[in-house]
């Protein structure tokens, strides 16, 4: 799956000469918590978002430190502190730094990019032009769309089985030698040995995203790996 087929679009977005108020407005009038910035020729020079309008001079929030802590931050700091807190555009208090993606970018790297820059939201970008903005919420959109997805016509048990033991080969966490998988009208019975109680749970997800599978009856037994002692469930 890509970028294209959960983003958001058209993209509400604003100026750098936007006020402060009416950004604002809008971010509360369309229930959006980040706006990209475009400049005059419609590429993205920044983003806004409720994190950038938090502590401000309005509402008393604005950051207050004590004389030699003062002293330590330096005049820069504290200049961007008092621009932040006071500003009336847009620009002036927009990250500029900007990550990120296209819309043909996997979805595996558009979360990856997101944990790294620890971001809740991308503009979306090809050829320098805005199409669109993928926020966590389209993610959760996403899985929940193929959570529900439910399999075309019906699956017989040896299918079942044979996807499950698939995705159990392709794990590597997954103990292959020691367990056994029996499937009957779409009642999957686990059972044999593990050496850890995280590798029941595991196993237990990985069954449950099997299209056929209505019902686990888990009979593994946990051995301890130091002592060999089988513990019961």
């Amino acid at each position: 799956m890509k970028t294209s087929d959960i983003m958001t679009r058209p993209v509400v977005s604003v100026t750098a000469e936007t006020s402060i108020a009416e950004a604002a407005r809008l971010m509360l009038l369309r229930h959006l918590s980040g706006l990209p910035v475009l400049g005059t020729d419609g590429t993205v020079v920044g983003i806004l978002t409720e994190g950038d309008l938090l502590r401000r001079a309005e509402t008393g929030t604005a950051p207050r430190h004590p004389r030699w802590v003062e002293l330590l931050l330096g005049p820069g700091r504290l200049a961007d502190e008092f621009t932040r807190a006071h500003a009336r555009k847009v620009g002036e208090v927009m990250t500029t730094d900007v990550a990120s993606a296209t819309s043909e970018t996997d979805l595996a790297d558009l979360v990856q990019l997101m944990n790294k820059r620890r971001v809740k939201r991308l503009p979306v970008i090809d050829n320098g032009r805005l199409v669109g903005i993928v926020t966590r919420a389209n993610l959760v959109r996403a899985l929940v769309k193929a959570l529900i997805k439910e399999p075309a016509g019906g699956v017989s048990d040896d299918e079942i089985r044979k996807a499950i033991l698939r995705s159990i080969d392709t794990e590597r966490w997954a103990p292959r030698f020691t367990i056994n998988v029996v499937v009957k009208d779409g009642i999957v019975d686990l059972s044999g040995e593990i050496t850890d109680e995280r590798l029941r749970t595991a196993l237990q997800v990985l069954i449950e995203s099997v299209p056929g599978v209505k019902v686990i009856r888990d009979h593994l037994v946990w051995v301890d790996s130091v002592s060999q002692i089988v513990v019961p469930h």
